[in-house]
């Protein structure tokens, strides 16, 4: 078997592999990722970023949004998620929009890995998972930036919150809110939790 065949054997479907993981397997690596690239057998997803296509019942597709960003990375400490989250909460948002914002502690701006659009935020700190605490908190960072009626969501989110955990809801306010974020909820929780203490 050719040097070619050998790191192609190396690859598996739905795989993302940086150039200099290839570069470990191969002493001609550029040469061998165009040829692979060529004939369809890795294709590109970023500038120094390849994946190998899984096969589904509609055809080649790419790996998983979980694994380009890893992979972009070079990190698997980031959080997924979208602004189309914030309408499962029922506080009034409506809009859909066409972004995947991941929270990361590595890279920030806009990037499009295997022909899909990513918004990568640099955040200090940030859960593993999603919750609906964290997801008011973030909708209220980011209401500005949503096309929404702000005093609308607002108020929905005041009621929202009086019925979520207080102390977990403040806990993550404290944690992942803005400086307005949290004051926000400072007042909107003043309520719940002076009942709580009584």
């Amino acid at each position: 078997m050719d040097a070619l065949g050998k790191l192609k054997k190396r690859l598996r479907p739905g795989s993302v592999y940086r150039r200099a993981d290839l570069a470990k397997w191969s002493a001609a690596v550029d040469r061998h990722i165009k040829e692979l690239v060529g004939e369809g057998a890795l294709r590109k997803a970023a500038s120094g970023l390849y994946y190998v296509p899984r096969q589904t019942a509609f055809g080649p597709a790419p790996a998983e949004d979980h694994k380009l960003v890893a992979g972009f990375l070079k990190d698997d400490r980031f959080l997924m998620t979208s602004p189309n989250v914030y309408n499962g909460l029922g506080v009034g948002t409506t809009q859909l929009h066409n972004k995947t914002v991941v929270y990361n502690r590595k890279r920030h701006g806009k990037f499009t890995l295997a022909g899909r659009p990513f918004e990568f935020r640099v955040k200090p700190d940030f859960p593993t998972k999603v919750s609906q605490e964290f997801l008011l908190i973030d909708l209220v960072n980011n209401l500005a930036t949503l096309g929404e009626d702000q005093n609308q969501v607002l108020s929905r989110v005041s009621q929202k919150a009086s019925n979520l955990d207080a102390k977990r809801l403040a806990r993550a306010a404290k944690d992942y809110g803005s400086v307005r974020t949290r004051k926000f909820f400072e007042k909107a929780l003043a309520e719940p939790l002076a009942q709580h203490a009584r």
